[in-house]
């Protein structure tokens, strides 16, 4: 009945595209073949809808029911935050309670109202990788297609940008977060690993104000229990900044994730209760629809159910689709999304492969996996779609699925027996280096899980390590020491011997260096990571390249008050260096030496030492060393009229040799001192 140069579609078509396109209501039609009238549809256009993933999700919510309690709040707070008293709401809640529906709820009910969205998911899998929802939420937000160019993703983020007028600078940095080449005509600025972290949190905090002046904005950030330490840093700056713009952030959680920012003026906290009897037979009708169930069914269904929506709606799917008798309903989520999977017969592999390469997944990948023939793979992931347990947006092979809720995946996953699940995690580690090379640099965290799944314990180490490295040179150093902790856990699995503890020994000094900026100097994990790795150094005969271990170890001990073992460590250093004759770790020993001293008070000793370092100090054989700057004593600065920190180790500097022995001399020239602060200091006053 279609026109020419025009397309009808029916009801199981229009519900599977949702808001991709606008469409045409052509009401009630006869169709050859069909017993009466059916709705149909002309599509007119691809719609104008940011996200292809918000257009279908919001085409397949369910009912809500016995939630108005909980949408009236929310409601009020986005009335203040319009009028600039920006607002935070937390939203606690179990698995399946509907936390991500009350979100969406809110967003139907100000479908009418002048407003920006912006959406943020957390991932179980990227708990380590920094700033993966704001990354996630910035490539979904400029239209990334996979077959873009570097430059062509550049071009689209500058003109997300545009319309905010951030500075120059925000662009590259933005771009860098993007995994992006820095282009000429906006340079990525040359800055530390510590602030360059900094300046990026700002460039995004920018970006959410100049959004706000545009309009009001609806922020959502789900799952936050599985949020990576770096994107709550951001969040923390946040909710700070909201309570000043036209700004309602809801944040989503588990109960098991407890919120920081509970009390301040600006936040509310809404914890989510399971539904009442009544709220889950009414439930139950409305998902079965026209599809009439006998009494007893409903009655099981809500008794079972424990009043958890997901379950509620899965459960009556399940008895839809089986037909089963109300003896037969699975008494568990478990076994419901399984039997419905099992129904699904061979298209339950698909729903596997998918569910080992993660909560979203591309037909690219997947074919690459699966190894099954092409149309055969396709009609599953039709059927599967059809389930409504995967979400699609695009067309094969440019498809992109999502498991419809985090539990449907760990079913699907955890049905795989283990040898199957092993070998299936290898062979998607294997695609992704294959077709995805550049994401072993950009991801490496990515092909450390594949490879642990997998049991490759030697290549999950060397991700594991590499993706540690990657985060501490991005001041992520929560997530550095959480993947160098899980790269120490893979190596345990290997026999014990010297190229092992080598590996070690790498990875303990890394992860001491990493626990000193998250849990402190002074953290027994801190002691723990050091105290290993000394282990470990003095086993395999004290390597040169490994001196930051027993100068880690010193620091430890320092602000633990224990100052006669730090110098003990740190004359073991100093006698150790000048028998091997190592430049580096006498600088270091000295340095080392005279922090120790100075802590405890005895000044002159600890000015011989550190006199010894500007003496001593090349930077040419010192330069591997870049934990000495934040431990560099404050009082010594250059001469001159600025009283700025002097550039010494780690920071660049130049001069040395004879410009630094006349540099002690001048020091030393001016700190000529009346005779009794002389005679105080030697005595080690």
């Amino acid at each position: 009945m279609a026109e020419p140069d025009t397309v009808v579609i029916a009801a199981g078509t229009r519900r599977l595209v949702g808001d991709l396109f606008e469409v045409r209501d052509l009401g009630a039609v006869e169709v050859k073949g069909l017993v009466g009238s059916v709705p149909a549809w002309q599509v007119m256009r691809p719609s104008a809808v940011a996200s292809r993933f918000e257009a279908l999700r919001g085409s397949l919510l369910t009912p809500l029911v016995g939630r108005d309690e909980e949408i009236d709040p929310l409601l009020r707070r986005w009335t203040r935050a319009k009028a600039g008293n920006g607002q935070v709401v937390l939203i606690s809640g179990e698995p399946g309670i509907g936390k991500s529906r009350i979100a969406a709820a809110l967003e139907e009910r100000l479908a009418t109202e002048p407003h920006l969205r912006l959406r943020h998911f957390c991932s179980p899998y990227h708990q380590d990788s920094p700033l993966f929802p704001s990354i996630d939420q910035l490539r979904r937000a400029a239209g990334f297609e996979p077959d873009d160019p570097p430059a062509a993703k550049l071009r689209k983020v500058e003109a997300l940008l545009g319309g905010v007028a951030p500075p120059e600078e925000d662009v590259a940095l933005l771009g860098d977060l993007l995994s992006l080449p820095a282009s000429e005509r906006r340079p990525l600025p040359n800055l530390s690993p510590q602030r360059k972290k900094e300046r990026t949190l700002e460039a995004l905090i920018r970006q959410l104000e100049g959004l706000a002046r545009q309009k009001p904005v609806l922020m959502v950030v789900e799952d936050v229990h599985w949020i990576d330490p770096t994107s709550r840093e951001l969040l923390d700056l946040r909710i700070e900044r909201v309570r000043s713009l036209p700004v309602l952030l809801i944040v989503t959680f588990r109960p098991e994730f407890q919120p920081p920012w509970t009390g301040q003026p600006q936040v509310t906290m809404l914890a989510l209760n399971r539904l009442g009897r009544r709220d889950r037979s009414t439930f139950v009708a409305q998902i079965a629809g026209g599809n009439a169930l006998p009494s007893e069914v409903i009655d099981q269904i809500a008794e079972r159910t424990d009043g958890v929506p997901l379950f509620v709606e899965e459960l009556t799917k399940s008895v839809l689709e089986s037909g089963v008798a109300p003896l037969g309903i699975p008494t568990t989520l478990h076994d419901s999304l399984m039997a419905r999977l099992d129904r699904l017969g061979s298209v339950r592999q698909v729903a596997q492969i998918g569910a080992a390469i993660g909560r979203e997944f591309s037909y690219g990948l997947l074919r690459a996996v699966s190894r099954l023939p092409e149309e055969e793979l396709g009609a599953g992931l039709v059927r599967l779609v059809a389930s409504e347990l995967v979400f699609q947006r695009g067309t094969p092979p440019d498809a992109v699925c999502s498991f419809k809720h985090a539990l449907v995946q760990d079913v699907a996953h955890g049905s795989l027996l283990r040898s199957s699940r092993q070998q299936l995690h290898a062979r998607i580690a294997e695609a992704l280096e294959m077709h995805s090379p550049e994401l072993m640099d950009t991801q490496p965290e990515l092909f450390a899980q594949h490879y642990t799944e997998a049991g490759l314990v030697e290549k999950s180490v060397a991700y594991w390590s590499k993706a540690g490295r990657r985060s501490a040179a991005r001041s992520a150093m929560a997530e550095a020491a959480a993947q160098l902790q899980k790269g120490l856990d893979q190596l345990a699995l290997l026999a014990d011997n010297p190229e092992r503890q080598r590996h070690e020994l790498e990875l303990c000094s890394a992860l001491g260096a990493a626990l000193m900026a998250v849990k402190g100097y002074a953290a027994p994990e801190t002691g723990q990571a050091y105290a290993r790795a000394r282990e470990l150094w003095e086993q395999l005969g004290s390597p040169s390249e490994f001196l930051q271990v027993p100068y880690g170890q010193s620091i430890y001990h320092r602000f633990r008050g224990e100052l006669d073992l730090a110098q003990r460590l740190a004359e073991d250093l100093l006698r150790l260096s000048l028998r091997r004759n190592d430049s580096a770790g006498i600088v270091l020993g000295h340095l080392s030496s005279g922090r120790n001293l100075m802590f405890a008070g005895r000044l002159a000793l600890s000015r011989s030492h550190f006199e010894e370092v500007l003496a001593l100090y090349d930077p040419n054989s010192c330069h591997s060393f870049p934990i000495i700057s934040p431990f560099w004593p404050r009082h010594v600065r250059s001469r001159g009229k600025s009283k700025r920190r002097r550039p010494f180790v780690g920071r660049g500097a130049t001069d040395h040799g004879e410009d630094r022995r006349a540099l002690v001399r001048g020091r030393t020239e001016q700190a000529q001192r009346p005779a009794a602060v002389a005679a105080r200091a030697s005595r080690g006053r």
